[in-house]
C-alpha cells in the first residue's frame, strides 16, 4: 500500500481537473439555487399561513360586525333607520286620520261638497223660476211659497 501525505503528488490531465473545477462550481451554484428556491417557496408558504389566519378572522367578524364597516353600510343604516322613522310616523298620522294624503282628499272632497250644494241650490232656484214663468205664461195660479213639487 503506497503512503499518502501532503507531498503525494498527483498528475491528471488538464481536460480532467478543468472538468472537476467546472462540476464543482456547477454543484455548487445547483446547491445555492435550490436553496434559494426553498428560501422563497417558505416565505410564500409563511405569507400564505399569515393571510389564511387573517382571512379566517375576517370572514368570522365582519358579519358579526367587530371589524367595522364599510362607508356604504353605515350610510344604508343610517337611510334605513331614516326610512323606519318616517314609516313609524306616517303609521300614526294614518291611524289618527291626519295622513298627509287623506288631508288632500278631506280638502277636496270639501270643496266638491260645497260646489254640489251651491250647484243643488242653483237648479233649485232655476227649476223655480222657470215653474213661475210657465204659471205666468199660462196664468195659473201659482202654488204657495214658491214650492214646485212633482213637476
Amino acid at each position: 500500500m503506497p503512503k499518502i501525505s501532503d507531498e503525494t503528488e498527483v498528475s491528471l490531465p488538464l481536460k480532467n481537473m478543468l472538468s472537476m473545477i467546472a462540476g464543482a462550481s456547477l454543484a455548487t451554484w445547483a446547491y445555492f439555487g435550490i436553496v434559494e428556491r426553498l428560501n422563497g417557496l417558505e416565505t410564500t408558504q409563511t405569507m400564505m399561513k399569515s393571510d389564511l389566519g387573517m382571512n379566517t378572522e375576517f370572514r368570522i367578524k365582519w358579519p358579526r360586525g367587530e371589524m367595522g364597516s364599510l362607508p356604504a353600510d353605515s350610510e344604508q343604516f343610517m337611510l334605513i333607520e331614516h326610512l323606519s322613522e318616517e314609516l313609524e310616523k306616517l303609521q300614526i298620522e294614518i291611524e289618527s286620520g291626519q295622513a298627509p294624503y287623506d288631508q288632500q282628499q278631506k280638502l277636496q272632497i270639501d270643496f266638491m261638497i260645497t260646489r254640489i250644494e251651491n250647484i243643488e241650490e242653483m237648479h233649485e232656484k232655476i227649476r223655480n223660476d222657470m215653474m213661475d214663468l210657465i204659471h205666468a205664461a199660462s196664468n195659473m195660479k201659482p202654488p204657495s211659497a214658491n214650492k214646485h213639487e212633482g213637476h
